[in-house]
């Protein structure tokens, strides 16, 4: 017996994991434009190695033993009949409705496209730009921008590679300057050039990059890695701006409700949580997500639950690869300075598969 229908926009992380948490107990529709999972923590190797193209992509068949997948973009969702509209003019009926539409990164972090076709085509253009280049120029100094830096150092060690960083240190939002100091470390004894306080932009001439000083780097090829975008202009274009806050969050309350709203929610890069957008609070809050769902689907059972509220994430471990056998590991440690761990534990945990047969695993598929 299921308790209602509930329609999961967006299919990645966060979508996947409430998704597959409620199959058992709702009708679940998961809508992604994209016809198979997109793994986005091994895009930026992805990007590099030819080897690992469609490493990325895990179909999404297995996910599901009695929802459904359906392949589409949702262009609004009516509150009033209760529906979720795709591009296509199908509708969707809902009882709750869930945005985990997440986040538009830069490339090569990015699904190019609907189709896996069009997706390695872009990942392989960019492998064909990295092996010819003679000078890479990686802007952003976070975690993503240290790991892509790393990546194609790797595999172009001819190549003059630079990292241009806006602030003083290195992965500076850890709040702690051993992370910044080792990774610094790392890529200098790699020969990467690394630019610290460079606020960059685009010169006037192609192929040229200004910094904040006036100070002109050529290089033919450059990947900016300064952040996200939420995936929410759909939501405005459809008359749901007041849903959303300056920076194009949803705002949520504590449940992960969407403010004012009993039947939508939001998980993920998408809402307005105020914590490190990664992936682990994303499974963190579709769980969440999930409990409260049931907890209004079944709210005049005789098993009636109590909502939960999240707690956001302030501190949490982070893993940057250094390519797949090095790298750091920030560890929390209460009431002190963040413990930093070495190649052995980020191999281990991140770096040689980038979480491959876990996400497999998640999804149905063996690890292989």
């Amino acid at each position: 017996m299921y308790d209602g229908d509930v329609v999961v926009i967006g299919g990645g992380y966060g979508g996947v994991r409430l998704a597959k948490r409620l199959d058992g107990t709702a009708r679940v529709t998961l809508v992604d434009r994209k016809e198979v999972f997109f793994h986005r923590v091994a895009s930026l190797r992805a990007g590099v190695r030819p080897e690992w193209t469609h490493t990325p992509f895990i179909p999404f068949d297995r996910l599901l033993h009695h929802g459904r997948v359906v392949a589409g973009k949702a262009v609004r969702i009516d509150t009033a009949e209760r529906q979720v509209v795709l591009a296509t003019g199908e509708r969707l009926p809902y009882d709750v409705v869930v945005i985990a539409t997440g986040a538009d990164y830069p490339e090569p972090a990015r699904f190019v496209g609907t189709t896996v076709e069009e997706a390695a085509k872009s990942f392989a253009e960019h492998q064909r730009n990295v092996a010819t280049a003679e000078h890479v120029l990686v802007v952003g100094g976070g975690p993503g921008g240290v790991e892509l830096c790393a990546e194609v150092r790797l595999a172009r060690p001819d190549a003059r590679v630079t990292l241009a960083h806006s602030g003083p240190a290195l992965l500076d939002s850890t709040g702690s300057t051993r992370p910044g100091r080792k990774a610094l470390a790392w890529l200098e004894s790699h020969d990467v050039e690394v630019r610290l306080d460079s606020f960059m932009s685009p010169g006037n001439d192609f192929g040229t990059y200004r910094d904040g000083r006036g100070n002109v780097i050529e290089a033919d090829l450059s990947f900016w890695a300064t952040g996200t975008t939420p995936n929410t202009l759909w939501l405005r274009l459809a008359g749901h701006g007041d849903w959303l806050n300056r920076d194009g969050h949803v705002k949520v309350d504590r449940t992960l409700r969407v403010e004012g709203r009993l039947d939508v929610f939001a998980v993920g890069d998408v809402n307005d949580v105020s914590e490190f957008k990664i992936t682990p609070a994303a499974l963190a809050q579709a769980d969440i997500a999930a409990h409260n769902i049931r907890a209004y689907l079944q709210s005049s059972g005789k098993h009636r639950k109590e909502p939960r509220s999240y707690r956001p994430i302030q501190r949490t471990p982070l893993i940057v690869p250094f390519g797949p056998a090095d790298g750091l590991t920030v560890l929390p440690v209460p009431g002190g300075e963040s413990a930093v761990l070495g190649s052995r534990t980020t191999t281990l945990a991140k770096a040689k598969t980038l979480m491959t047969p876990y996400m497999r695993r998640q999804l149905g598929y063996t690890a292989a």
